[in-house]
Parts: C-alpha cells; sequence; structure tokens
C-alpha cells in the first residue's frame, strides 16, 4: 500500500510538471548576455609606514565587530638554511608555543579566553602571523601578536614535539602518491632553485634550537614586514596599536639569497616513478611561467580557466565525463615572489595512463592553436569576474587580497581594478598566454604508477626516466608487480608478546598490545587495542599450523556502541555475524558460507603475521585477505619501497618502509631490516596517527 502510495505521488508530480512544462521551442538557446559591470563597494583602505620600515595597511569596516590582524615578514622556506629544509615551518609551528613571558599553554589559554584565534604559518616566500578577535579585545590580540612575532621563546620540549610530528606527517605523506608527485615535480621543475625544495625527516632532525633562534635574527625584520589590520577600526586607533607593539622592532632589510635559475628544456621529457603494483596513476604536467608582476597573469587566468580551472572546464569534461578515465583533472597556477609554476593533473587508471596523458597534452596544444569559442570563452571569464565579489565581502577577505598584492608586488589598485582587468583579455591574449606559459612541446610531466606497466606505453610519448618515489634514480629493471604471495616462514613462528603506543600528532592516545601463543593444536592471536575514549577493543584469531584460519572472536565499544564479531571458517567457506563500525556508523553484518581461497588470512592477523615474512629489498608481495567486518575477500599488496634507519622508543633500528595497499586505505609499515623483522611502527597514509613500538 505504501509503495503504492508512492508511485501514485510520483506520477502525480511528473503529470503536474507536464502540465506546467513549456514548450521546447520556448526554451532560450543561449545564455543572457553579461550585464555591464557595476563598480563593487571596497571598504576603506589606507595605508602608512612606520620609522622603522614596517607598512601598515588598514581596512575599515564597521560591518561586524571584528578585527583580523596578519603581519608577514620575508622568511619562507626560500630561506631555509641548505640541508636543513623545514626550518621556516618549524619556526612558524613554534611561534605561538611560548613567547614573551607566556608559556605555549598560556598563550593559547589567553586568546581562547576572549573567543579568537592565534596561528603562524610559513610558505614559499612569507613567514606570517593572524590573529583574529572582536574588537574590544584588539589590546590583546595585538599584544600576543607581537610577543609571538618578535619575542618567541622555541622551547626545547615544544621543538622535539614539533620535530616528531612533522617527521611522522613526511612518512606519511610518503606513500601518498599526489604528494610523491608534487615533490618529485616540484624539485624537478625547479632544479636547484630553493622553490623545489622539500623538507625530508634528514633535513627535519638536523634543525637545532640554535638555527630556529638565527632564522628568526636573520629574517624577522620591520623593513621586510607587511602589517594588515581589518575590521572595527579607524586609523588613528590602528597607528596607536601598530605603533605601540611594533614602533620598536628594529633592523632593517636582511639579504635574499642568490636564487638559481630553474632548467629551462627544449622538450617535453617524462619522470616515471616506479610504485610497483599500483592499480592507477597520478600524472602531473606543467612548466615554470613567470614573475607575478607579469600583465600576461590575467590572461593566464582566464586561460587556465578554461582548460582546468573548475567542473565545466575542459579537462574535466573531457577526462572525467566524456571519457570516464578519472574523477577529476584540474589545472591552476602558483604565484611566488620569484618564478611561478603551471600544472595540471589527474588521476587515472594504469591501463588508460597513456591515453590520458596524450588527451591532456592534446587539450593543452589546443589551447594555443585554436581560437576558443565565443560562448565558451564569456561564461569561463564571466565565471572568473562573477566569482571574485564572494572572495570580496569581507574586510578580512578584501584585507587578504590587498596584502597578497601587496607582497607580491603587484599593482597597488590591483584589487579594485581586476575584474575590468580579466574583462579586457581576449581570446587572442589567452592563446598567447598559454603558448608562452603552458609550454606544451616542452613540458614537464610527473606520472606515479606502476612502472612495469607504463613504461613502454609512455617512452612512445615523450623519453621517460624511472625514478624511486624518493626522487633517486631507479636502477636496472623496472620488476614487475604482483606475482609473489606472501610468504610466511612458519618455521620462525614463536609465542611472543609486543607492545605499541599510539600516537596522535606525536601525543600519546592509546596502546595495542598483542600476542601469539600456542594452542592444543595450532595458534591463537590475541590483539587489545584502545584509542582514547574513541576505540576500545580485543580480538582473537585462531589458525593451524598450516596457516588454514579457524574463528576469529572481536569485542569492545566503538565511540560508545558496542561491538562485537563472531567468524567461523570451514571448508573453503566462511560465516560471520555481528555489529561492526561501517561508513554510515555502526552496521548489523551476517554472511553465510562465502567461498573463499585456500590461503586466504583473516585480515585481523595480518599484523601478527608481518615478522614471519622473509622480507627482502624491492620485494613486492601480495596476499587474499578476508574482510571479516564486511564478509568479502580483498588484496592485500606490500612492497618494500626503501630502507631507512627509524627510531622508536626501543632505540634506532635498520628497516624497510614496507608501503600497504588495499582494504580502506593505503599505509606505511617499518619493518626491521633483519630477524626478527620485528614491525617497529605503522601509520594509515594522510592521518597523523601512528602506533610505534614499546616493547
Amino acid at each position: 500500500m505504501r509503495a503504492s502510495l508512492l508511485t501514485s505521488l510520483t506520477l502525480l508530480a511528473l503529470g503536474t510538471f507536464a502540465v506546467a512544462t513549456p514548450a521546447q521551442g520556448q526554451y532560450p538557446t543561449r545564455p543572457p548576455a553579461p550585464l555591464p559591470l557595476t563598480e563593487l563597494p571596497f571598504p576603506p583602505f589606507v595605508e602608512f609606514e612606520l620609522e622603522n620600515g614596517l607598512r601598515v595597511v588598514l581596512v575599515q569596516s564597521e560591518k561586524q565587530p571584528v578585527l583580523s590582524l596578519r603581519l608577514a615578514v620575508l622568511g619562507g622556506s626560500l630561506y631555509d638554511p641548505e640541508g636543513k629544509s623545514g626550518t621556516a615551518d618549524l619556526v612558524a609551528g613554534l611561534l605561538t608555543k611560548g613567547a614573551g613571558s607566556r608559556t605555549a599553554e598560556q598563550v593559547a589559554q589567553a586568546i581562547e579566553r576572549v573567543g579568537g584565534s592565534l596561528a603562524a604559518s610559513a610558505g614559499a616566500d612569507f613567514l606570517s602571523i593572524e590573529a583574529s578577535v572582536l574588537s574590544p579585545d584588539r589590546e590583546l590580540a595585538v599584544e600576543l601578536m607581537a610577543d609571538a612575532l618578535l619575542r618567541p621563546s622555541f622551547p626545547q620540549s615544544e621543538l622535539e614535539l614539533l620535530r616528531t610530528q612533522t617527521i611522522s606527517a613526511l612518512a606519511l605523506a610518503r606513500s601518498q602518491p599526489a604528494t610523491i608527485a608534487e615533490r618529485i615535480f616540484a624539485g624537478a621543475v625547479y632544479g636547484d632553485h630553493p622553490y623545489g625544495r622539500r623538507a625530508t625527516e634528514a633535513t627535519v632532525r638536523a634543525v637545532m634550537r640554535e638555527d630556529l633562534q638565527q632564522f628568526h635574527r636573520d629574517r624577522v625584520r620591520p623593513a621586510q614586514g607587511l602589517l594588515v589590520m581589518a575590521g572595527a577600526i579607524d586609523s588613528t586607533e590602528a597607528h596607536r596599536l601598530a605603533l605601540g607593539a611594533f614602533g620598536a622592532w628594529a633592523g632593517r632589510g636582511a639579504p635574499t639569497p642568490p636564487a638559481r635559475p630553474a632548467p629551462q628544456r627544449a622538450l617535453t621529457e617524462i619522470l616515471l616513478v616506479d610504485r610497483p603494483g599500483s592499480v592507477q596513476s597520478n600524472i602531473v604536467i606543467g612548466n615554470t611561467t613567470w614573475l607575478p608582476t607579469d600583465t600576461r597573469g590575467y590572461a593566464m587566468a582566464l586561460a587556465n580557466q578554461i582548460l582546468g580551472g573548475a567542473s565545466d572546464s575542459r579537462l574535466f569534461t573531457i577526462l572525467r565525463e566524456e571519457k570516464g578515465w578519472t574523477y577529476g583533472a584540474y589545472s591552476g597556477a602558483v604565484r611566488t615572489r620569484g618564478l611561478g609554476t603551471w600544472s595540471a593533473t589527474a588521476e587515472v587508471r594504469t591501463e588508460v595512463t597513456d591515453s590520458a596523458l596524450v588527451e591532456m597534452m592534446r587539450q593543452m596544444q589546443r589551447l594555443t592553436v585554436e581560437r576558443v569559442p565565443a560562448e565558451e570563452f564569456a561564461r569561463q571569464q564571466q565565471t572568473l569576474v562573477g566569482r571574485f565579489p564572494l572572495q570580496t565581502e569581507t574586510a578580512a577577505q578584501v584585507a587578504q587580497q590587498v596584502a597578497t598584492a601587496r607582497l607580491l608586488g603587484l599593482a597597488t589598485d590591483y584589487v579594485q581594478t581586476y575584474r575590468e582587468r580579466i574583462e579586457a583579455v581576449s581570446p587572442e591574449a589567452v592563446q598567447a598566454t598559454a603558448r608562452s606559459g603552458m609550454r606544451a612541446e616542452a613540458a614537464l610531466i610527473v606520472v606515479v604508477g606502476d612502472g612495469a606497466a607504463l613504461r613502454e606505453s609512455l617512452e612512445r610519448i615523450a623519453p621517460v626516466t624511472v625514478l624511486s618515489p624518493d626522487g633517486s634514480p631507479r636502477t636496472g629493471t623496472v620488476v614487475a608487480a604482483g606475482t609473489s604471495p606472501l610468504r610466511i616462514e612458519r618455521a620462525w613462528m614463536r609465542a611472543a608478546t609486543d607492545s605499541f603506543t599510539v600516537l596522535v600528532q606525536g601525543q600519546e592516545f592509546g596502546y595495542q598490545a598483542t600476542e601469539l601463543k600456542r594452542s592444543s593444536d595450532g595458534w591463537e592471536y590475541v590483539e587489545q587495542s584502545t584509542l582514547g575514549p574513541i576505540i576500545q577493543q580485543r580480538t582473537t584469531v585462531e589458525f593451524s599450523d598450516a596457516l588454514v584460519m579457524r574463528s576469529t572472536e572481536q569485542g569492545g565499544r566503538f565511540q560508545g556502541n558496542d561491538l562485537q564479531l563472531s567468524v567461523r571458517y570451514r571448508d573453503g567457506r566462511v560465516s560471520g555475524e555481528g555489529v561492526t563500525p561501517g561508513a554510515q556508523g555502526m552496521q548489523n553484518v551476517r554472511y553465510d558460507g562465502v567461498v573463499v581461497p585456500p590461503d586466504v588470512i583473516d585480515d585481523n592477523l595480518l599484523l601478527g603475521l608481518l615478522s614471519y615474512v622473509a622480507w627482502t629489498p624491492n620485494a613486492i608481495f601480495t596476499v587474499p585477505v578476508f574482510a571479516s567486518g564486511k564478509g568479502v575477500v580483498e588484496q592485500r599488496t606490500f612492497r618494500v619501497a626503501a630502507e631507512e634507519v627509524v627510531s622508536v622508543p626501543l632505540g634506532t633500528f635498520a628497516a624497510y618502509r614496507v608501503e600497504y595497499e588495499g582494504g580502506e586505505a593505503p599505509g606505511t609499515y617499518w619493518i626491521e631490516s633483519k630477524l626478527p623483522f620485528r614491525v617497529l611502527k605503522f601509520g594509515p597514509a594522510g592521518v597523523p596517527l601512528e602506533i610505534v613500538r614499546v616493547r
């Protein structure tokens, strides 16, 4: 009855719509012509300079009783000391972790007590600190900001905590193909130029407290600074606050290190980053552009919008909607005070990598030789023009735009005239800019994927250099993946108890304990985990001497909900039921007689067996696992990506970095590179979480 009622209502709605719909010929076939530009009501802003050289921009707005502050100096990663990439980021991370007479906790309490925010960051060129408070609390905000920027204490304990968090994030990022592609592209497109450098574990470990203090002395200078104040404040009060907080700040401009020229390539080249067994490829194609003050930037913004700046741009429409090769393909430009870059990106299936790359290059070339159709040109031009007012609705947004313009040395009326300059770009200018800025005939291409599956087809497009994920040349033959089953050396297995601590952003948040012990006629593996108040879980897996699964029992709590699972393996089939976490919360699972291969391993047992795998350099293993919480068989891949030195509470060890794919998310294990092949630490990709061996 309910379904019939729903069907009737649906038909009634369709019938009503059909009656009310005008004839097809009544629909307009073209969008209406754009209306003339109207003047944007920018809030008034004034500029002045203190005697020490600090420039101040005030953007006045009484719409909301809020004050936003941003102070930037020339102190980004461009100025990192040689061999110590990551210094600027560490400096930024510690500015609010103890300053003036306040500890890190006291700084946090002071700003949180008034409902404000205070944060620092470092980009390629600038070191910045930002604050936002209600206008009556402006004195406190300026005081905290001045203390953080001018009088940071750089506590050793906070440095070590931040170092741990940074190294953890770098380690997890190494398993993300998109991050690998970006790092390789930056290093290759800029060459020896500092813009191409990226922090590594080694460079972060090399940074000492004295390096941070020296960097701060060298780079935090008023003559290289810009303070932007936006919100409910008048010029007299702004001048008083700026002078009181920063008037005594001394120091003239520090020298800029000599910039090395970026490579100039005459032909297209492909850097193939080999990740054996990858089921998809990450493509980055691009080039260096020009200085931010180059007036071609307006035409480049429109050229990029047409090619890949949005979901109705050419790359997205063709590669996703027409070809079905990717979930998305985009492009974008990066502006710095020095030489900028432009790049297009896509993630595609391995088998269509060459086709997708050829199509991306064809669309780049097409933009240079074919005049953009008038309708498409007008649509994307008006998208840029119409979007800009949304980016300048508040005083803080206008302040951000003004600050960016001033810091990059753009015209003083850049913000006010941006829309007019975009509207003045011609189709011919777009073609010319695409030729000089994108340079499809001499582009740098980075492809991260399965080298064995990709190399031959990519070599038909352009010369190929094969690299390892760390950027070093990959010598010898590219090894095909997925050919070796996971080899468990049963003779090595022994009763063992292991303990791990769970770290979230470098701080303890729980523990995990495992035990492998003999049963009467086989083995029993017990894993007990606690992750703060979120997860409390105990899992027991029983299996035979021949590694034939018998049962899995699981119980505990997940986000306050009971979880339990009971699984039985018998005669190549598996049955189970329980309540487990799912994408939409807790879910009931039940399966009966699912067929599994004879060498299947319960996914809850993997950690307990990794110490008994015959690990070797460059090894790639695959194994079928039964995901007992879902009731399906899945494939897991383990690849030895590198040999590294790893420090854990137990000590420092030589280890294999083993990248893991399959299941809900990829991850990384560090496994001792000699017997007993202990798992030293592991964690999922893209999450600041690590599980580290303590015993």
